[in-house]
């Protein structure tokens, strides 16, 4: 499908957390949540209309000390804006063009080969993601198809070897059918009270909603925690003691664990250290024992320097090691497969096709005789309705494991939305939402996992996405 882009609109709302979430060198409280609406025509004449929306979180993308959250939200937002008018130029003097070529001149024109250590690699990204999402949604609709069924009939135009031509021609339409249901693994945020005794009396949200972790594993029936650490070890051992106290109170052996180091783990062979000191002792043993991956523990600058290769060789044999912030571009799942890692998240903001072509490369390189290589879903606090559905179609459709989320967690269900979009949604989507007495709808997770029924097979880029934008 060719298409044309007729005109854009992006809003923001500012929306503010129900818990405050550190993660890394941030605390998020309150961050604009932005939504493009696309306005696209076809060859033939025909009109439709895209969405995609995510939150415009700083100091992730890019974590400079010198800028402000409120700056940092901006150049978010610039970068969509930059992407969307390169997109709107190009196709109004050349005519339609596929939605993959289209996005390529859109990543060329604001990342092209710009090094991975430049800083700004990712908040350049995030515009074209954005346009990238808004664009396979219209032209889903325009063609009533769901993602799964467009991309295997390539309507996109999407070639995964003009990302990464180590795939040759390899294909989408060879992935299994996407999931209808996924495992949810919860956020453990550096400031989350673990204990209900951990709440002071002033500090109790009273919500309806679950606020320490031992009440959020008995309110939805988690078996996956993803614990946030930092650069300070015996922090790092006091917090992942106190973690797997709870979980295994609670949930005993069945628990499965990942660490997030979001770029601020220095010292690999520290962390190491740490690790198997941990696994030594009979407390926290059966914690190391069941963690399945290590996220993105060194700065994105480092991530493949070959100086870390020994440090990277000693983490991996405690638990395999992936990239995340240093995914920077669509040579980085190579470069860090080669030093030694062994996975790289998904996550809709850094693009759709790239998470993809990754696959692509993924699979290649297990034809070649490369074991232990996989792709993991995390989350960028992805609220309900379009950011959520959509990074859900996406981890779906790659097939992962389990996928992160906290935008349930830190954020108070549907209540960044209009009443009428959630009860809207509640009704369409019944086995991802519910509405509760009194009106408010949150996220459905039932047992440790959500149903995608309606999501993955439903008309769009992630289905049913409430009421258009007036």
């Amino acid at each position: 499908m060719h298409l044309e882009l007729v005109d854009h609109q992006l809003g923001q709302q500012s929306v503010r957390t129900r818990l405050p979430f550190k993660f890394g060198v941030q605390v998020l409280r309150q961050v604009p949540l932005a939504e493009l609406q696309l306005t696209v025509a076809t060859a033939d004449g025909r009109r439709g209309t895209g969405r995609a929306s995510d939150l415009l979180v700083p100091k992730w993308f890019e974590k400079n000390p010198d800028t402000t959250p409120e700056e940092d939200s901006a150049a978010l937002a610039r970068s969509v804006e930059t992407a969307v008018a390169m997109a709107e130029i190009v196709t109004r003097t050349a005519g339609p063009h596929p939605i993959f070529d289209i996005a390529e001149i859109a990543r060329i024109e604001q990342v092209g080969t710009r090094d991975h250590r430049d800083a700004d690699v990712l908040v350049r990204g995030f515009g074209v993601a954005m346009l990238e999402r808004a664009m396979i949604d219209a032209a889903c609709r325009l063609a009533d198809l769901s993602f799964d069924e467009a991309l295997r009939q390539n309507i996109f135009g999407f070639s995964a070897s003009r990302l990464i031509p180590e795939v040759g021609d390899w294909s989408p339409s060879s992935l299994p059918a996407p999931a209808t249901s996924m495992a949810v693994r919860h956020t453990v945020g550096m400031l989350d009270p673990l204990t209900v005794g951990e709440i002071r009396a002033n500090e109790r949200i009273n919500d309806g909603l679950p606020q320490a972790l031992e009440e959020d594993i008995a309110v939805y029936g988690l078996q996956r925690f993803k614990v946030k650490i930092g650069g300070d070890h015996a922090a790092n051992q006091a917090r992942l003691r106190a973690v797997a106290a709870v979980v295994g109170d609670s949930v005993g052996p069945e628990a499965i664990f990942t660490l997030d180091g979001n770029e601020q783990c220095l010292d690999l062979e520290g962390l190491a250290g740490l690790l198997e000191d941990l696994q030594r002792d009979p407390a926290t043993a059966p914690m190391i024992g069941r963690l399945a991956l290590i996220e993105q523990p060194l700065p994105r600058r480092d991530t493949f320097d070959e100086s870390q290769r020994q440090g990277l060789a000693r983490l991996s044999r405690i638990a395999p090691v992936i990239i995340d912030e240093a995914d920077t571009d669509r040579d980085a799942f190579r470069r860090a497969i080669d030093l030694g890692y062994a996975g790289v998240s998904v996550k809709a903001c850094k693009g759709v096709f790239r998470a993809i072509a990754n696959r692509g490369l993924l699979e290649h390189r297990r034809k070649t005789g490369a074991v232990g290589l996989f792709q993991s879903g995390e989350d960028l606090t992805n609220l309900g309705g379009i950011p959520l559905q959509q990074d859900l179609c996406l981890q779906a459709e790659l097939g992962v494991a389990d996928v992160e989320r906290n935008g349930h967690h830190y954020f108070r269900g549907l209540d960044h939305l209009s009443a009428e979009t959630g009860s809207r949604l509640s009704q369409v989507l019944p086995h991802l939402y519910q509405k509760e007495v009194g009106g408010r709808v949150r996220l459905r997770i039932e047992a440790g996992r959500l149903r995608l029924d309606g999501v993955v097979d439903g008309t769009g880029f992630g289905g049913p996405l409430g009421p258009l934008t007036p």
